[in-house]
C-alpha cells in the first residue's frame, strides 16, 4: 500500500486520541463516564484527566509521524506499541470486571491486531522507499 494512503490513514486515526483524550480531560464529567454517575472522587478524576492528556499527546505524537512517515520506524512502533498494550490492558478488564460496551470491543480489536499491521504497513512503505527500519 502507498505511502500517502499510510500517511491519511494515520492522520484519521490521529483524530481519535485527540477527541477522546481531550474529552477525558473532563474527568468524571466527561459524557462517556457522565452517565455511569460516577462519584467526584479526586483520584479517580484526577487519574482520567492525566491519562485523558496523555492519550491527547499521543494522538500529537501520531501527527508528527505523517510528513516522513516511511523515516519515523522508531516513533511509529513507539505508538503502535503503547496501543497494543493498552489492548491488552483492555482485555485483561474484561477478563476481570467484565465486556466494556460493544464499541470498546471493538477499539479492542484495532488495538490488539491494527498496532501490528499498521506498523507491518509503515515497514513496507518504508522498504519500498529505500529504506530499512534502523534495529536498534
Amino acid at each position: 500500500m502507498s505511502k500517502r494512503a499510510l500517511q491519511l490513514a494515520t492522520a484519521i486515526l490521529a483524530c481519535v486520541p485527540l477527541s477522546t483524550g481531550l474529552l477525558t480531560m473532563l474527568g468524571v464529567f466527561d459524557p462517556l463516564y457522565r452517565t455511569l454517575a460516577l462519584p467526584a472522587a479526586p483520584l479517580l478524576d484526577s487519574n482520567l484527566r492525566f491519562f485523558g492528556g496523555i492519550w491527547f499527546v499521543v494522538g500529537l505524537a501520531f501527527l508528527t509521524t505523517i510528513r516522513n512517515i516511511e523515516r519515523e520506524a522508531k516513533l511509529y512502533r513507539l505508538l503502535w506499541g503503547a496501543i497494543f498494550f493498552g489492548g491488552i490492558g483492555r482485555i485483561w478488564s474484561a477478563y476481570s470486571v467484565g465486556a466494556p460496551p460493544l464499541p470498546f470491543i471493538a477499539f479492542t480489536g484495532l488495538e490488539l491486531a491494527g498496532a501490528p499491521l499498521f506498523i507491518l504497513w509503515q515497514n513496507s512503505v518504508a522498504r519500498h522507499q529505500g529504506l530499512a527500519p534502523k534495529s536498534d
